[in-house]
């Protein structure tokens, strides 16, 4: 079998919509990042895709996650900070929304000589996946736990699984920020698998849990801007009327014809008949976000987040299931 590996053609991409001026972020520098002040000795870096943030204090410079993505920027970003404000650009604590490599792989790059802090399960993932460029966490903690560091108050939460098992909210509260990962894309849909989450009621139920803080800003790990109290609700919404026209569809709509007419294919009358729930609930979203939050019209993302969502709901919450007479 031969896999055809050439480079497609630009007359074989599809068009999309235009992305949202209220979408995008600043433009990035000509190293590839831009790094920006939230409030006081807070700030973030993104790549345009990924983000991260830190704090300088007087005890160094406490790092919130290490996109790959970002890589060396980081540091760069750091020392632009540093030398401007006269302060050390050394970074001596890290602390870790989750274990995923993406946002992790980073770590590496500030040796050994830092204090790494994560959730308890983040330090379980890291030691199972072995990873060299993510470092497992020494400092771990279960439900919450504060930081004193340099002056500054920090404090983690975790609140159940959600995108991933250890996914955690960092709380910076004197500088009116909090930091979500990989639930709310600021500005555009989820990807695929609705972000790829390992616990869909928990993925669903995050966004109400982080507008249950007190907060302004939000590092929301993706994109190219910060996010705010608006942008989460637009997110809920946009995942809410997800989840009803499924719920609507997927009890009401008769699937007899896919399970007489492919049979005994079982696979094509599942996959016909799951397909047409998925393709109708999606088919209003599409028009009615398009403009007012990115990547509404790509399929690939947005079909893939509903079945990611309807097997939740079959699942999880026994929508539509029902017991043999």
């Amino acid at each position: 079998m031969t896999i055809d590996t050439s480079p497609a053609s630009i007359d074989s991409l599809p068009d999309y919509a235009p992305v949202p001026k209220s979408s995008l972020g600043p433009a990035v520098n000509e190293q590839g990042y831009y790094v920006g002040r939230i409030e006081r000795n807070l700030y973030w870096v993104t790549d345009g895709v990924y983000q991260c943030g830190f704090l300088t204090t007087p005890d160094g410079v406490i790092l919130l996650d290490a996109p790959a993505t970002i890589g060396h920027n980081i540091q760069r970003a750091i020392d632009e900070i540093a030398t401007a404000n006269d302060v050390s650009n050394k970074v001596t604590y890290l602390i870790h929304t989750h274990h995923h490599a993406d946002h992790a792989s980073a770590s590496s790059l500030f040796g050994k000589d830092i204090v790494r802090i994560g959730h308890e399960e983040t330090r379980n993932l890291m030691i199972r996946d072995n990873d060299p460029n993510r470092p497992a966490p020494e400092e771990t903690f279960q439900d919450s736990r504060t930081l004193e560091i340099g002056g500054e108050r920090i404090e983690l939460g975790w609140h159940g699984s959600n995108h991933s098992p250890d996914n955690s909210y960092i709380y910076l509260p004197n500088h009116d920020t909090l930091m979500l990962v990989d639930v709310v894309n600021v500005g555009w849909v989820p990807i695929y698998g609705l972000n790829m989450a390992a616990d869909v009621p928990g993925f669903i139920a995050a966004p109400a849990i982080a507008l249950g803080y007190k907060w302004t800003h939000l590092i929301s790990g993706h994109m190219g801007r910060l996010g705010s109290r608006d942008d989460v609700t637009l997110h809920q919404q946009f995942v809410g009327e997800m989840v009803d026209n499924l719920k609507e569809v997927f009890t009401t709509l008769d699937p007899t014809v896919y399970y007489k007419s492919l049979w005994p294919n079982t696979w094509a009358s599942v996959s016909g008949h799951l397909d047409e729930v998925v393709r109708r609930a999606c088919a209003p979203l599409a028009a009615k976000y398009v403009g007012r939050i990115a990547g509404a019209d790509i399929d690939s993302f947005v079909l893939s987040a509903a079945t990611w969502i309807l097997e939740s709901l079959r699942l999880d919450l026994g929508v539509g299931i029902q017991v043999h007479p």
